[in-house]
């Protein structure tokens, strides 16, 4: 499944401009729980501990899944995040959520990748100039 999420994350950013990482976290700490910490606010940290804000464009997107609890997060960094309403993002969210309902894990997955690339595509086409600046490998925390 990793592969698979590589592959794709490879496979949209020679379309667009932007750089995706996606990290999967079991589930948050007892301590983290007990401080009432959401998936959103640890999918911050998470977006800052793997500097998917230090792109030259300020075009980084992570997707954050929460294992235990099936949360998905998605975070854009301000240059995207100007571009694109965050009920975007909100519906790839819940279009992973439900592929993880339906047992559809690798391709709920690697739809979601694919779901961020378009978006980034249409607001942020590649260049001649694309580097890959992240990362595409999926992180296991």
């Amino acid at each position: 499944m990793l592969s698979a999420i590589e592959t794709a994350i490879r496979r949209s950013e020679a379309t667009h401009r932007g750089e995706i990482r996606f990290a999967v976290e079991g589930g948050l700490a007892w301590s983290d729980l007990r401080r009432g910490l959401t998936a959103r606010q640890r999918a911050a940290k998470v977006f800052s501990d793997l500097g998917v804000w230090d792109t030259a464009g300020n075009t980084g997107v992570l997707i954050y899944v929460q294992w235990v609890d099936r949360r998905v997060e998605i975070l854009a960094d301000r240059g995207i995040a100007a571009c694109v309403p965050q009920a975007e993002w909100n519906a790839v969210c819940h279009g992973l959520e439900q592929a993880f309902k339906a047992g559809r894990y690798a391709e709920g997955c690697t739809a979601a990748v694919d779901a961020v690339g378009q978006l980034l595509a249409t607001h942020f086409p590649a260049g001649a100039d694309n580097p890959d600046e992240l990362p595409d490998r999926p992180v296991l925390l």
